[in-house]
C-alpha cells in the first residue's frame, strides 16, 4: 500500500523525479511542498519580507518632501490613485507570476522566452543597485557609531569646521534709518550705532551648519568632483565590509534564514518610528512642521499640476519595488496555494501608510529645528542624503539625550536598508539557483558569501572620496530609466503576447476561480491604464532629462557617458537576447518570432501535482531539454 502511494506523494515534493537519495540543502525542508528549490517556513516569513523589500529609505526620505512639496495633504489623491493604477497591478502581477511557476526573475521569462532580456535587465539592475544601497548602509553605520558620543560630533563647529560653519545664521547687512534717511548698511554698522534693520531688508552670510560641514568634511571627506578619485575613506569602507558581513550572515541559509531575521529588521523601525513621533510631537514647533508636511489647509490647486501626478506615480513605483526581480523572485518560494491576491494588497497597503507615518516622525522634529533656529521650515527641510545625513542630524543634535535620539535614527535607517537588501541579494542568489540548482544544492553557503564579497570590491568605489558621487551617479541611472523600460516590456509581454486572459487563468489555478466582475477591474488596469501610467512616466522622464549633478557640483561629461553606458548595459540584453532566439529557431523569420512569443514546452506550475488539465502537457524534466527553445549558455532556463 505503501509503495502504491508513494508516486503521487513524491510528486507533490519533486517535479517528476523519483530518486529518493536526492540532496537537501539549508534552504529547504522536509515540510516543505517544493523539496528541490524549498518554501517559507510559513507565512509570516514571506509577509515580512516583502514589506521589508517594498518599506526602505525612500518612505522616510523621500515620500515626506514630496508631500510637502507638492500640496501637503492634496498629494495623498494623486498618491493613492496611482497606487491603485499603476502600483497594485503591477505588485500583484508579479507575485503572481512568482508564485505560479516558482522561479526566479530570468527563468520566469519561460513563459515568453523573446522577452527573456527582460529579466536580465532586472537581475543586472538589481546588482547595480545592491551596490551602492550597501553604501547607503555603511553611511548609517557610520552615524550610528558616531552617536555613542556624549556630545554628537555635529553638533557645533569644531576642529574640522571652517570659517563658514555656524550653528545659526549671521547677518551680513540690511536697510536702516539714520539720521531720517533709509541706508544700506553693514550689520557690524548698524550693531555699532544700536540702529535695528527694515524688516525683510535683511541678507544673510552664506553659512553652512555643523552637520553638513561634518557629513561633507568629516563622514565622506568628499572631493571637488568625480574627476578627483581622492583615497578610500577607511572607516567607510570598514563600515561597507561590516553591512556586507550581516548580509551574507543573514542569508547564509538562504530564506530559512533571512525568513526569521525579517522579524527584527522588518518590525522594529516601526517602533523607533513610533518613539520619534511621540518624541517630536512632544516638542515646541512641531505643530508647525506637521502643517508644512500635511498644511492647514492642503493645496488642492496643485493637483491642476502634470509634475504632481508624476512625483506620486513615480514615488508609488519606486517604493513598491516592482521590475527590479525582487518580488518574482520572493514569491516563488510560495506555496502554489498561496492567496497572493490578500498579499499584495496587504503589502502595499503597509507600504503606503508607513510613508505617511514617517512623515509626521520626520516633520514634527523638523519643525522643532526650524522654531530653535528661528528659521522658516521651508529652510530645514531636505529630501535624499540631505535629510537622512545633514537636517534630520541637525535636528536630532538638538535634543536632550540627543545621542540616544540620533542612535534610534540611525539604527531604523540600518533596519530598513538592510532588509531590503536582503531581498535584492535574494533576488540574485534565486537567479543564480534556477540557472545551476545542483551547484546551490551544495555550496549555496560559499555562493551566497562568495557573491557578497565580489559586491564589497565592486563598491570600494563608491567609499573613496568621490564615493558620494558615484553612488548618486548610478542611482540617477540605473534605478531609473532601466526599470521603467523592464516594467513596459514585463506588461505588454505577459497580458498582450502571452495573453492577459490566459494569465488570469492561471492566477485561479492558484486562488481560485473569481467572477468576472473581480477581475474587472484588473483587467481595466493591465489592458490599458497601467502600459500608458508607465509609457507616460518614461516618456516624461527622457523629455525632462538633466545632466546629473550632485547640490551644486555638476558631473562632468564623462560621467555623464559613463551614466549612459550603465543604462545600455543593463537595458541592452532585451534585444540581443531576442535575437539569439529568433536566430536558433527554427523556420523562416515569421515563423521563428511567433515560435519564440509561445511559453517555452516546459513553462507552467513547477510541480506536477499542480498541472492540472491545462498543463498536462509539460515535458518531463528528464527530458525537457530536447524540447527546448534554444537559448545560449548564459541565458538558461
Amino acid at each position: 500500500m505503501g509503495m502504491l502511494s508513494l508516486p503521487g506523494f513524491l510528486s507533490c515534493g519533486k517535479k517528476k523525479d523519483f530518486n529518493l537519495t536526492s540532496e537537501k540543502d539549508a534552504h529547504s525542508s522536509d515540510s516543505d511542498e517544493n523539496s528541490e528549490r524549498g518554501n517559507w517556513s510559513n507565512k509570516g516569513d514571506y509577509l515580512l519580507s516583502m514589506v521589508g523589500y517594498a518599506v526602505g529609505l525612500g518612505n522616510v526620505w523621500r515620500f515626506p518632501y514630496l508631500t510637502y512639496q507638492n500640496g501637503g495633504g492634496a498629494f495623498l489623491i494623486p498618491y493613492t490613485l496611482m497606487l491603485a493604477l499603476a502600483g497594485l497591478p503591477l505588485f500583484f502581477m508579479e507575485c503572481s507570476l512568482g508564485q505560479f511557476a516558482s522561479l526566479g526573475p530570468v527563468s520566469i521569462w519561460r513563459i515568453l522566452p523573446l522577452f527573456q532580456g527582460v529579466g536580465i535587465t532586472m537581475v543586472i539592475i538589481s546588482t547595480f543597485v545592491t551596490i551602492y544601497y550597501n553604501v547607503i548602509i555603511a553611511y548609517a553605520l557610520y552615524y550610528l557609531f558616531a552617536s555613542f558620543q556624549k556630545v554628537l560630533p555635529w553638533s557645533d563647529c569644531f576642529s574640522w569646521a571652517d570659517e563658514f560653519c555656524s550653528k545659526t545664521r549671521i547677518v551680513s547687512d540690511c536697510n536702516t534709518t539714520s539720521h531720517g534717511e533709509i541706508i544700506h548698511a553693514n550689520y557690524s554698522f548698524v550693531t555699532s550705532n544700536n540702529l535695528t534693520c527694515i524688516n525683510g531688508t535683511i541678507n544673510y552670510k552664506p553659512v553652512q551648519f555643523p552637520s553638513e560641514q561634518y557629513w561633507n568634511k568629516v563622514a565622506l571627506q568628499r572631493s571637488s568632483g568625480l574627476d578627483e578619485t581622492g583615497r578610500i575613506v577607511w572607516y567607510l569602507a570598514l563600515c561597507l565590509l561590516l553591512s556586507w558581513m550581516i548580509v551574507g550572515a543573514a542569508l547564509f541559509k538562504g530564506i530559512k534564514s533571512s525568513g526569521k531575521v525579517v522579524y527584527f529588521t522588518a518590525l522594529f523601525p516601526y517602533v523607533i518610528l513610533l518613539i520619534l513621533l511621540v518624541r517630536g510631537a512632544t516638542l515646541e514647533g512641531a505643530l508647525d512642521g506637521i502643517e508644512y508636511y500635511i498644511g492647514k489647509q492642503s493645496n488642492i490647486t496643485k493637483l491642476m499640476e502634470a509634475e504632481v501626478w508624476k512625483d506620486a506615480a513615480t514615488q508609488i513605483f519606486y517604493s513598491l519595488s516592482v521590475a527590479w526581480g525582487g518580488l518574482v523572485a520572493l514569491s516563488s518560494y510560495n506555496k502554489f496555494h498561496n492567496n497572493c491576491y490578500s498579499d499584495a494588497i496587504l503589502v502595499c497597503v503597509t507600504n503606503c501608510v508607513t510613508s505617511i507615518f514617517a512623515g509626521f516622525a520626520i516633520f514634527s522634529i523638523l519643525g522643532h529645528m526650524a522654531f530653535v533656529s528661528e528659521r522658516p521650515v521651508s529652510e530645514v527641510v531636505d529630501s535624499g542624503f540631505d535629510l537622512a545625513f545633514v537636517a534630520y542630524p541637525e535636528a536630532l543634535s538638538k535634543l536632550p539625550v540627543s545621542p540616544l535620539w540620533s542612535f534610534l535614527f540611525f539604527f531604523m535607517l540600518l533596519l530598513l536598508g538592510l532588509d531590503s537588501q536582503f531581498a535584492t541579494i535574494e533576488t540574485l542568489t534565486t537567479t543564480i539557483q534556477d540557472i545551476y540548482p545542483k551547484v546551490m544544492k551544495k555550496l549555496r553557503m560559499p555562493v551566497t558569501l562568495g557573491l557578497c564579497t565580489l559586491l564589497f570590491f565592486l563598491g570600494l568605489i563608491c567609499v573613496t572620496q568621490a564615493g558620494i558621487y558615484w553612488v548618486n551617479l548610478i542611482d540617477h541611472f540605473c534605478a531609473g530609466w532601466g526599470i521603467l523600460i523592464a516594467a513596459v516590456l514585463e506588461i505588454i509581454g505577459i497580458i498582450y503576447i502571452y495573453g492577459g486572459n490566459r494569465f488570469i487563468e492561471d492566477i485561479e489555478m492558484m486562488i481560485g476561480k473569481k467572477s468576472r466582475l473581480f477581475w474587472l477591474w484588473w483587467r481595466m488596469c493591465w489592458f490599458f491604464i497601467t502600459p500608458v501610467l508607465l509609457m507616460a512616466i518614461l516618456v516624461w522622464s527622457l523629455v525632462t532629462f538633466s545632466r546629473p549633478s550632485y547640490g551644486s557640483v555638476l558631473y562632468p561629461t564623462w560621467g555623464t557617458a559613463v551614466g549612459w553606458c550603465m543604462i545600455i548595459f543593463c537595458v541592452i540584453w532585451i534585444p540581443i537576447v531576442a535575437i539569439v532566439k529568433i536566430v536558433k529557431a527554427e523556420g523562416n523569420l515569421v515563423q521563428r518570432i511567433v515560435s519564440c512569443c509561445r511559453p517555452a514546452a516546459n513553462w507552467g506550475p513547477y510541480l506536477e501535482c499542480h498541472w492540472g488539465e491545462r498543463y498536462s502537457h509539460i515535458v518531463d524534466p528528464k527530458k525537457k531539454k530536447e524540447h527546448e527553445i534554444p537559448t545560449v549558455s548564459a541565458v538558461v532556463y
